[in-house]
């Protein structure tokens, strides 16, 4: 079994499907030797296209009001002990000009879906940030919008949009996501993609009912769509949601799957996510030795980045914070990597430009 998984390892890195019994063994790590030898091929692969690099992108949290239900989820719309708060664009406009004093330039909108921030809204926010800074990348993360919307906010200036697909099976998106559908995910970032974003998709690792299947799946579904972004973070409980009671995704497997999804999608852009973080102290730096090349901390109002809470403990202040931009260089720059403030691009997109 030992021999057929380090195949498995070698044919994946050549760019071949593998079979999904395979993916499942590798994703259970029953095999000490074979996780070490995965892991250092998935940084072996990421040096390939972009070195030591760690990208950093300045997160701004920009609302946390949100029509949605996600079972899993802190700022759910139901949840009616959230201090709510959403910022106006002179407040993102701050946020930015914030960062890029101090060197960021890639900022990330994310949020809740909110109806307050209109495609026009919307639309503005972005206009104003690339006229203020016009080397600036824009990325947005707030949730499934109208293809007429998505191309208003490209044609404005964005870059790039996050929308995990959250799983590959369709009955387990059902049982997690209230009133929501898979194909609407999955359409969203062909949407995306047949307008020219550099799009983002993923998943948690542990959700409740998810198997190592589902799992498999995903990286297959991964592997087929080539997304330029992958974020992946363990499920986290939320104290105030139903999925309070189960138990938080299993760290190791979050990171043999990140390494998998670097040989899997090789030039991708993965961050090391703050549920990394908050599962482990040490899970960022774990994750950037799987494969990760992307860190995103946060911009935000100081006074609101603990109301963004999207599960219990998440991480908002200390190295979690944008303004500590030198003490994240040094622990990186300790596990043999090295900060890169640029815009970060894609490996395929910086070449064609």
């Amino acid at each position: 079994m030992k021999e057929r998984l380090k195949d498995s390892l070698i044919a994946i890195k050549r760019g071949q499907e593998p079979d999904k019994e395979s993916l499942k063994r590798l994703i259970e790590g029953e095999d000490e030797e074979v996780c070490r030898e995965m892991i250092s091929m998935a940084d072996e692969t990421r040096r390939k296209y972009y070195g030591n690099k760690v990208y950093v992108r300045g997160l701004i949290e920009i609302t946390n009001y949100c029509k949605r239900n996600c079972k899993y989820c802190g700022i759910r719309g139901k949840n009616s002990k959230v201090e709510r708060y959403r910022l106006s664009k002179d407040e993102i406009l701050m946020c930015c000009r914030k960062g890029y004093d101090l060197g960021y330039r890639t900022f990330v909108l994310q949020g809740g879906e909110d109806n307050y921030y209109s495609d026009d809204i919307v639309v503005e926010i972005i206009s104003a940030i690339k006229e203020a800074f016009a080397d600036v990348a824009v990325t947005l993360s707030i949730g499934e919008k109208s293809e007429e919307g998505y191309r208003a906010y490209y044609e404005a200036g964005a870059d790039r949009y996050l929308i995990r697909h959250e799983t590959a099976s369709p009955s387990l998106y059902d049982q997690v996501h209230e009133g929501m559908h898979l194909d609407s995910r999955l359409e969203c970032l062909k949407r995306l993609g047949r307008i020219g974003y550099q799009i983002g998709a993923g998943f948690m690792v542990g959700l409740p009912g998810q198997t190592d299947d589902d799992l498999a799946e995903d990286l297959l579904l991964l592997m087929k769509m080539q997304p330029h972004m992958v974020g992946i973070g363990p499920f986290i409980p939320h104290e105030d949601t139903p999925f309070r009671a189960f138990p938080k995704g299993d760290m190791e497997k979050t990171i043999r799957t990140i390494a998998l999804t670097r040989l899997l999608v090789p030039k991708s852009l993965i961050p090391a996510t703050t549920a990394l973080g908050t599962a482990d102290e040490c899970g960022r730096e774990k994750g950037l030795m799987a494969g990760a090349n992307v860190l995103m901390p946060n911009l935000s109002p100081m006074e609101d980045r603990s109301k963004y809470m999207l599960y219990n403990g998440k991480l908002c202040t200390g190295e979690e914070s944008a303004e500590q931009i030198q003490s994240i260089g040094d622990k990186v720059k300790s596990i043999g990597y090295q900060l890169d403030m640029s815009r970060g691009d894609h490996f395929d997109w910086r070449k064609n430009k």
